[in-house]
């Protein structure tokens, strides 16, 4: 036997209570002479750890053990004899056989339904102003003929045979540590506790029947990316007449050719004239909402790349609120073609800017770009 119970459990000698359980369930689990392919050894080393827990984790025992080394002879231990009744056994039998001894084994009622996925792709402009769509998806309904039973409509259900209408069985084990009781589901009524003579000839006995919906989805304004939405109910119908799941509705915003998202902000890129540059003046912006253009005031020399933001004309908070800004960014467009009289002010332009020692202007750069090579 292990002469230091810290060691035999792996664990610093400061260990709370909750590292002393953990640590004794993960070494009882793995030693366990059930799982164990050398029995005989398992067995041993099991009982080294159940006496290292039993006295760490009471802390009268601990205390003796920390002063003394050992434990007087009212607190020794050894295999099972030492756990209390919410101790010990009980974790090591929901551990190994999934309960816990003196419960009472009830038959399955009625289940909850599944819940439901549904990928919904929608536009840039629907996510904007918000929009109603149906979709149409196949999900398990309760049987209009058996009203969600499974039995044939004037029939009875009768109680299982077998496990007497609990819904499991029960079972004696002999291990390497003593008898033990178990219980599993019943095969032949699958838990439910009873069975049908005369299943309905629509769903065949399960109650439920696989049927194709269309249904209307709200997608509220401003939703983004990746946003979910839930329809309450409308999932697949509950077993045994239980209440249906739900279905959720996962949406997708398609990109769009000129805006980008970024949050609530939409940014786009507009071209302008040389002229518009130079000069400046007012511009008219179409937004996702065409029936509401803005305009912005393009400044004076304004450069390419140039960022204007027009505020609130951006996408709507999907808890409400206010919307995002605008953001327009200029690009100015050099024309491919020129028409004579275009050539003859710019070339007149060029000769005006021509005896300039400062650095070339943007007309000269545009000059350059149309000479004939």
């Amino acid at each position: 036997m292990a002469t230091d119970f810290y060691q035999t459990l792996g664990i610093e000698r400061n260990a709370d209570d909750a590292e002393i359980k953990r640590a004794y369930r993960q070494l009882a689990r793995k030693h366990h002479p059930d799982v164990a392919s050398d029995k005989v050894a398992a067995e041993a080393h099991f009982k080294e750890i159940n006496e290292a827990y039993e006295t760490l984790s009471d802390p009268r025992k601990r205390d003796m053990y920390d002063r003394y080394g050992r434990v007087g002879p009212n607190g020794a231990s050894g295999g099972f004899e030492g756990f209390g009744p919410s101790e010990g056994f009980s974790d090591l039998f929901d551990m190994f056989f999934g309960g816990s001894r003196g419960q009472t084994a009830q038959p399955a009622g009625p289940g909850h339904g599944a819940d439901l996925r549904y990928d919904l792709e929608i536009t840039l402009e629907e996510a904007y102003r918000g929009a109603e769509r149906p979709i149409t998806f196949a999900s398990l309904a309760a049987c209009e003929t058996c009203k969600g039973s499974g039995a044939r409509p004037g029939s009875l259900i009768a109680g299982c045979d077998r496990c007497k209408g609990s819904g499991v069985v029960r079972a004696v084990r002999q291990t390497p540590l003593g008898q033990f009781v178990t219980q599993a589901t019943c095969t032949k009524c699958n838990g439910e506790g009873h069975t049908i003579p005369n299943p309905c000839e629509a769903c065949r006995g399960r109650g439920r029947v696989e049927r194709t919906r269309t249904l209307n989805v709200r997608i509220p304004a401003g939703v983004d990316d990746g946003s979910r939405i839930r329809v309450t109910g409308h999932g697949e119908a509950g077993a045994r007449g239980g209440s249906a799941g739900d279905l959720y509705v996962y949406l997708s915003v398609q990109p769009h050719p000129r805006f980008r998202r970024n949050g609530v902000d939409l940014q786009v890129d507009v071209p302008i004239s040389f002229a518009q540059a130079a000069l400046g003046g007012p511009l008219t912006v179409e937004t996702l909402d065409p029936e509401q253009p803005v305009e912005i005031h393009v400044l004076a020399g304004t450069q390419s790349g140039a960022t204007y933001r027009q505020r609130g004309a951006g996408l709507p908070g999907v808890r409400g609120g206010s919307h995002g800004d605008l953001l327009v960014r200029l690009n100015v467009a050099v024309p491919t073609k020129l028409t004579p009289r275009e050539r003859e002010l710019l070339e007149e332009l060029a000769h005006i800017e021509g005896n300039r020692t400062e650095e070339r202007s943007f007309f000269n750069r545009v000059k350059d770009a149309f000479k004939v090579e």
